[in-house]
């Protein structure tokens, strides 16, 4: 099976420890976090892998070819020239798709025992274009579902920016969790260039089924700064494979 990696940020919360080393080589317990990205998605049978860089290229390229690519195959989508963003990053990766199949969408930067084979039966299942794991916790930003788990909007409630994609009586908020099933339709409704895959989900929920799928998996974190690095390396200590 397929799964894209999300690997190219440059990891300016993570400052001064991506300096000089790409966000994704970071440790997180026995682990770096793109090790255990690879080990998460091999677990579950996802031993088609693509994978994004930009920040400090070469050094994800070298690891990998070192480790003899995790026992994968593995294929680098550069961005070293022009950082894409989550949505122009696979759009870019869209050829490695073609087989018309389902495949994951992991931000490289997330540590978690979810369960991906029950993530990606539950998305088959909606027979949604897109599925985006969500969890209930505190967040900056939050995307909103109806009572049916339908992408309706997305708000900052510390700035009052809203914007609402589908109109719904009650709109419930919950956290996206860095990983996403995808079916390969959507790269129709993409362009090329820099955008948000956020965008173009909330673009497309009107009319198209964006589902969320509740994670309540008792292990998650988002390696992203420095406090919650910390915590993913607790995590990921507990974490074998």
């Amino acid at each position: 099976m397929k799964a894209m990696i999300l690997a190219a940020g440059l990891g300016s919360r993570l400052k001064p420890l991506t300096d000089n080393c790409p966000k994704v080589l970071l440790k997180a317990g026995p682990y770096t976090l793109l090790q255990f990205a690879i080990l998460k998605l091999r677990s579950f049978g996802y031993n088609q892998l693509i994978i994004n860089v930009h920040h400090h290229a070469q050094m994800v390229k070298d690891y990998l070819a070192g480790n003899d690519n995790f026992g994968c195959n593995i294929e680098i989508s550069d961005e070293t020239d022009k950082l894409l963003d989550t949505g122009g990053g696979l759009k870019k990766a869209s050829w490695f798709f073609e087989d018309g199949n389902p495949f994951l969408v992991y931000n490289a930067d997330i540590v978690s025992n979810i369960n991906l084979n029950e993530f990606m039966d539950s998305h088959i299942q909606s027979q949604a274009m897109a599925s985006l794991s969500v969890r209930n916790r505190p967040a900056s930003r939050y995307l909103l579902f109806d009572s049916e788990m339908n992408l309706c909007g997305w708000e900052n409630p510390s700035t009052a920016e809203k914007r609402i994609a589908r109109n719904s009586e009650s709109m419930q908020p919950m956290a996206f969790s860095g990983i996403h099933a995808v079916n390969p339709e959507i790269f129709s409704h993409m362009s090329d260039g820099k955008f948000s895959i956020i965008d173009t989900y909330l673009n497309l929920a009107s009319d198209h089924q964006i589902k969320g799928i509740t994670d309540t998996s008792n292990l998650w974190a988002d390696a992203g700064k420095p406090h919650s690095l910390l915590e993913a390396s607790e995590i990921a200590a507990r974490i074998s494979f």
